[in-house]
């Protein structure tokens, strides 16, 4: 058995990409998008036909619509391929904005629907975890609309976006790991920060661990892997959305991979509840210097692909 044979025994492998025509040689559940996967799948020639067509087929329309209607065209094609969901993301530089983030979100739901898509079952909108997002998923998973909540670097966003009863959450194991590796410096001891010892792994964990000990039904899917080691360490996660390129290396390996995350063992442990109102959520958030860095980092890079995408589309 094959590690990512392995991984399945206890985890639901999501495929990180906009390239579709990658997923079916991975066989994953379900596949997860974002501005820059969208933008990098666009600049290839063999998907300059769905760009094109977007721009032919919604002339004259606003360009943030095209663009909607060019990453729901993209969903439909994911789902053509994979039997579970697809997230789609809403605009990031809507990130601090609720009432917009709810309204896009309901405009993506809508296109999908148009396309025959059973949205309850098989749609996740992709909403970054600023407290204002988090409040638009609230919303919106009170209208049946299921949400994944992205950008998610501190312990306060889980726990509020566990209280708000989101569907999904992404924590970004390998951006976490890189802030600490960055910030020791030369100080850094790979060997000793590997594995459960990686620091985005100790933050998947601790999430996935409190989630179980008391009860909240939101699922945890780590992202933003840099290397098979994290993934290895997080087996039993409930899903875990993996690159291309490290699903591959994980097919092509035969080492061992251990469960290392039980929901049981977790329900065990002693774990006190923490409730977050708004004011309490922004200290706790800013007390971690990572998790503010990072988050504003996530933000400013999905709004700057966004603006490319749309220069990119100008432009033709």
């Amino acid at each position: 058995m094959n590690q990512l044979d392995a991984l399945r025994q206890w985890t639901t492998v999501v495929a990180d990409t906009g390239d579709f025509r990658q997923l079916a040689q991975f066989k994953p559940q379900d596949a997860t998008t974002n501005p820059s996967l969208i933008l990098k799948a666009v600049q290839k020639p063999e998907y300059r036909p769905l760009l094109d067509e977007a721009l032919v087929r919604h002339k004259g329309k606003p360009m943030d619509e095209i663009i909607d209607r060019l990453l729901v065209r993209f969903g439909c094609e994911i789902l053509s391929v994979v039997p579970g969901r697809v997230s789609t993301e809403v605009d990031a530089r809507l990130s601090f904005d609720t009432a917009a983030t709810v309204a896009r979100a309901e405009r993506i739901v809508a296109l999908y629907r148009a396309e025959g898509i059973d949205v309850e079952k098989r749609l996740l909108i992709k909403i970054a975890s600023t407290w204002e997002g988090i409040e638009a998923a609230r919303q919106l998973e009170a209208q049946g609309v299921h949400t994944n909540l992205t950008l998610l670097f501190s312990f306060a966003q889980a726990v509020a976006c566990g209280a708000a009863g989101v569907q999904l959450i992404s924590p970004f194991v390998g951006r976490i790991y890189d802030w600490y590796k960055k910030s020791a410096g030369a100080a850094w001891d790979e060997a000793a920060n590997a594995g459960a010892n990686d620091p985005g792994v100790k933050s998947v964990r601790q999430i996935f661990n409190y989630y179980k000990r008391h009860g909240i039904a939101t699922e945890v899917m780590g992202a933003s892997f840099r290397n098979t080691g994290q993934i290895a360490a997080l087996a039993g996660c409930d899903l875990l959305t993996i690159s291309p390129d490290l699903l591959a290396e994980l097919a092509a390996s035969d080492a061992p991979l251990a469960h290392a995350l039980d929901a049981q063992a977790a329900r065990a442990l002693d774990l006190p509840k923490v409730e977050l109102n708004e004011a309490a959520f922004r200290y706790a958030h800013n007390e971690d210097a990572m998790a503010t860095e990072k988050l504003a980092e996530g933000i400013r890079a999905f709004a700057a692909d966004a603006v490319k995408l749309e220069k990119l589309m100008q432009s033709i």
